[in-house]
């Protein structure tokens, strides 16, 4: 609103010139050009066209022969072409700008008219799904800007690429490009940073990454309201709207499109408000099909609706969107052939099409047929769709956006697994449910990690968030404020998120394993891999070869019991608790063990026998400290992601075990008693290598954990649930970061986490269970060991002596935590993670 003051002002100040010549003609156009797009932005599209028509007639009246005169009119033309575009009017936005263009260097006098119109035109391709014309604009575009030294904007040269980008699926590219655009931008032109974080945010919302998107956009929002630009609040209302239905707040979404198309009705941008209905329409689908309920008619009837008014503005994902919602919700009453004819309706997706409209199209495809009961078409689809999405997650970038693409197939792989263990009859079925589970889950960890690019900005923003963090503790513990710092440690914590979605690309993918090959390697070993089955839970259980389904207790009970006995063990845990209390609270965890005892064991005994476990939990339970049942107290046990990453665990063995390599023992600041004793573990390991006192830094622990053979960390710890890679070991000079281990070459084979709880994970969809420990995994590491509830002093240390003293007599890591922990497994809630 502002510059619309402005303008006003000016008009009013010329206005008072007596002299009415050329000059004042070209000035009062001038004026009224930047006042069309300023109203266009803030009241409507009608506004801003108005104001248009109004400088074509001022500068009519300029003189024949006048250069200026023939400039402005391709100055309007141009604004015109922008207004367009805003306003959804993609056709006739590039119309004008095909027939502006080649004239455009006879008018532009400052080098600034022929690159940045370039690159308005190159936005008008891409909301028109034309990535390669987009890209060859962009292209001269950039050059020119460089050539001309047109810093601000080659920023948003750069902020058009990264949309190119997003736009072909590239969404490392695209970050890429956005953080480089905001780097110039922070010193060139920061009122362009907010729109730039609406497309990050979008980037992100298309790799899954809902939480991180909402952030951003949360971010963005209040300096878009601040300058009143109501069409980019609109459309940051959008994107937020999407990432509340991924995070499953649909009742958000709803408020937050409804708001949007009302700003969008009153810029009268047509499109834009039909986008703003899908967006609604598509929360209340949701929400009605994750309810039990049966849809009524009228849902599916405003979705057709909105489909068709979509269609009339071209927007054929958005249409295609509408039209399979509508499909589900046809299954759902039980018209089937009524959703078969609409689905047949639906265009085949093209190369642009966003990756979660082409899951949502093989879901459809898969869900009729299961209603008309064609199993294998419905697993046919979800297969291909599943392998679709494996594709486009091999071309993301950092651990994080791998990791959360898995969110587009959860519905998908849920049918899969649903349809195959509804049929599942003896072996074979079995066999089928374990090589379903294996495509649906945790496949960050089948990927081969790969040489890190070097990024001197990550690098520093690492090294001041390290800084900061130690500065707040030091604050508090002098009872200062530390509100501003730890508004910094957010804001840096932030970027080297976004640092690392491109700087770190994750790896070279491995094929999932199959079942037999699963069996062959586990020899004596039984590996039980757990499902959801409803309301209940079950588990495929291999041994000697054979596949063997096993039904176990009811889910609700068995997740609400490993809460209750993960609260007890934290109870337990400290070291000089009174005898009374202490006596209470083991009574209380011995039932809640004894009754997951009876929940999860009591059905596998037959099946498993005494063999030393492999178990591949569901989410909700990686925080269970399975030593602590009594069936499995003593018992070797690996916990691992899933059957291919433990595959993938014990195969790095022979590549990276070496006899020669050091072991590491870190001692961090402030762990009490014989915990942080690291240098008695010498009596051990003679020849390790200590770091410990003023000498354990996070740059000295990170260099001598590059090649070691074992790393005993005994450091304070704490895992992040919300953002898992920024969980954290405290050295002298700060926190190591998970975000860190993933830049190393070479991991330890194995790494002992020793006091502190970071085995904890935040489980992403797909059963991508990451933190520190899963973080380690992903890396390279072969084995783990941490503790996934508190552990007392005493208990930690001990269990740390009778570890690695067998450990280095040669017992293998299951075997040496099973019976280190034996002793009292209610106190040692360590588990081993990964290969055992």
């Amino acid at each position: 609103m502002r510059s619309v003051r402005l303008c006003y002002r000016a008009l009013r100040r010329l206005a008072t010139v007596d002299q009415i010549d050329d000059v004042w003609l070209e000035i009062r156009t001038r004026i009224l050009i930047s006042l069309a797009y300023a109203e266009a932005e803030t009241t409507s599209t009608a506004a801003g066209l108005g104001q248009l028509k109004a400088a074509e007639a001022v500068r009519a009246r300029m003189t024949q022969g006048a250069s200026p005169r023939r400039s402005l009119k391709t100055v309007i033309g141009l604004q015109r072409a922008v207004i367009l575009y805003r306003a959804g009017r993609l056709r006739e936005s590039l119309a004008l700008f095909d027939a502006i263009l080649p004239t455009v260097d006879e008018a532009d006098d400052n080098g600034v008219m022929l690159p940045g119109n370039l690159m308005n035109r190159a936005f008008v391709h891409n909301l028109m799904g034309n990535p390669e014309a987009a890209l060859v604009d962009l292209r001269q575009a950039y050059d020119l800007c460089v050539a001309r030294g047109l810093k601000q904007l080659e920023g948003k040269v750069r902020h058009n690429l990264g949309d190119q980008a997003q736009l072909v699926g590239d969404v490392p590219g695209a970050l890429h490009h956005y953080e480089k655009a905001a780097r110039i931008f922070v010193s060139e032109g920061p009122g362009s940073l907010s729109k730039l974080r609406l497309d990050q945010a979008r980037a992100l919302l298309s790799a899954g990454l809902a939480d991180e998107a909402a952030r951003l956009l949360d971010e963005a929002l209040p300096e878009m309201r601040r300058t009143r630009r109501i069409q980019d609040i609109a459309e940051a209302e959008v994107a937020r709207a999407a990432a509340a239905i991924l995070e499953g707040d649909f009742a958000m979404a709803k408020r937050l499109a409804t708001a949007a198309r009302r700003r969008f009705l009153r810029r009268e941008s047509a499109s834009w408000a039909e986008v703003a209905a899908l967006a609604r329409l598509r929360a209340e689908a949701l929400a009605v099909l994750e309810s039990d309920g049966r849809p009524g008619t009228q849902l599916p009837a405003r979705l057709r609706e909105v489909a068709d008014r979509l269609a009339e503005f071209g927007l054929r994902d958005e249409t295609a969107v509408a039209h399979l919602l509508a499909v589900r919700l046809l299954l759902r009453r039980g018209s089937v052939e009524a959703a078969e004819a609409l689905l047949a309706e639906v265009p085949k997706p093209r190369r642009t099409t966003p990756v979660d409209h082409r899951m949502l199209r093989r879901l459809c495809r898969a869900e009729l047929a299961v209603a008309a009961g064609r199993h294998r078409s419905a697993l046919a689809q979800a297969r291909a769709g599943l392998t679709e999405l494996g594709l486009i997650r091999d071309r993301m970038g950092g651990l994080d956006l791998l990791s959360g693409t898995a969110v587009h197939g959860q519905e998908l792989g849920r049918l899969g697994v649903r349809v195959v263990l509804e049929r599942a009859r003896g072996q074979s079925g079995a066999r089928r449910v374990l090589a379903w589970q294996e495509r649906t889950r945790a496949q960050v960890f089948r990927y081969e990690p790969m040489p890190v690019i070097e990024d001197q900005v990550f690098a520093s923003r690492i090294t001041e968030m390290r800084s900061v963090q130690r500065t707040v503790q030091q604050l508090r513990l002098e009872g200062k404020p530390v509100a501003t710092l730890e508004k910094r440690y957010a804001a840096l914590q932030r970027e080297v998120s976004r640092l690392g979605w491109y700087t770190s690309p994750w790896g070279r993918p491995r094929p999932v394993s199959a079942p037999e090959e699963v069996a062959e390697r586990l020899g004596e070993r039984a590996l039980v891999s757990l499902v959801r089955q409803g309301d209940t839970l079950s588990g495929v259980v291999v041994r000697d070869g054979r596949f063997r389904l096993v039904r176990l207790g009811p889910l609700d009970d068995v997740v609400e019991t490993t809460k209750q006995l993960h609260a007890d063990l934290d109870a337990l845990a400290p070291d000089q608790l009174p005898e009374a209390l202490a006596n209470a609270v083991t009574t209380s965890a011995r039932k809640r063990a004894e009754r997951l005892d009876e929940l999860l064991l009591a059905p596998l005994r037959e099946a498993i026998g005494d063999r030393e476990l492999v178990i591949v939990p569901i989410g909700p339970l990686y925080a269970l400290p399975w030593s602590a049942l009594p069936s499995l107290r003593g018992r070797p046990l690996a916990v691992a992601p899933s059957a291919t990453a433990w595959l993938g665990a014990t195969a790095r063995r022979g590549q990276e075990e070496k006899g020669d390599d050091p072991v590491l023992l870190v001692g961090g600041p402030g762990v009490p008693g014989a915990v942080g004793e690291v240098r008695q573990l010498r009596l051990v390991y003679p020849d390790a290598h200590l770091v410990d006192a003023e000498l354990a830094t996070s740059t000295s622990v990170l260099s001598e954990l590059q090649g070691s053979r074992l790393a005993h960390l005994a450091a304070h710890g704490t895992h992040e649930p919300a953002n898992a890679l920024f969980s954290r070991l405290e050295l002298v000079d700060g926190p190591l970061y998970a975000h860190e281990t993933t830049r190393l070459n070479r991991l330890p084979e194995r790494v002992v986490l020793a006091a502190c709880e970071l085995a904890m994970s935040h489980t992403r969809p797909g059963e991508e269970p990451l933190g520190f420990a899963g973080t380690l995994l992903a890396a390279g590491a072969r084995s783990v060991f941490g503790a996934v509830a508190k552990v007392g002093d005493h208990a930690a240390a001990e269990t740390m002596t009778d570890l690695h003293r067998l450990l280095s007599a040669g017992e293998q890591p299951a075997v040496a935590l099973a019976e280190a922990t034996a002793a009292d497994p209610l106190r040692r809630p360590f588990v081993c993670l990964g290969a055992g």
